[in-house]
């Protein structure tokens, strides 16, 4: 019975990731035709998180192998439909953002400056930025490894 809450739940992930995809996909002038793409690709990478996450992966290595998975689908479809990939990447990783991380850190950040210094303020600060730098750049690692390893003009070894 667990495996068919994982699954409802990594079913529920995926689309509701699909939702900002399309929409971060608009607002950067996506091609309707793409915006199916946008959307499989933002809940591909969402669910591929959501899962690794749920088997003990964490967040910033969940987030990196996703992104990794979304430019690898993202440069398949850009050889297939003739764009570039990142008409299908960047829109499908808006969704992984850390913006919870990067808010909480600030909410730190405000309380400090209000009340003044704590070591329990302080430490709630920097590991949920540390959290979202690491976050960020896994993405961004990731939507470039693709490129890192398809797009050279020299052997990787």
């Amino acid at each position: 019975m667990p495996t068919v809450d994982f699954l409802l739940a990594l079913l529920e992930d995926m689309l509701l990731a699909s939702v900002p995809a399309v929409g971060f996909a608009l607002v950067f002038n996506v091609p309707h035709k793409a915006l199916k793409y946008c959307a499989i690709g933002g809940a591909l990478g969402h669910g591929c998180r959501f899962a690794l996450m749920h088997y003990g992966l964490s967040v910033e290595w969940a987030s990196l192998c996703a992104a990794t998975v979304v430019g690898m689908i993202g440069v398949h479809w850009s050889h297939r439909f003739l764009a570039h990939p990142k008409v299908f990447t960047v829109a499908a990783l808006i969704p992984m953002v850390p913006g919870v991380f990067a808010f909480k850190a600030m909410i730190a950040l405000v309380e400090i400056n209000h009340v003044g210094y704590s070591p329990e303020l302080w430490g709630v600060m920097v590991d949920n930025l540390i959290k979202a730098i690491f976050i960020v750049a896994s993405l961004a690692i990731g939507l470039a490894m693709p490129g890192l390893l398809f797009y050279r003009r020299r052997p990787v070894i």
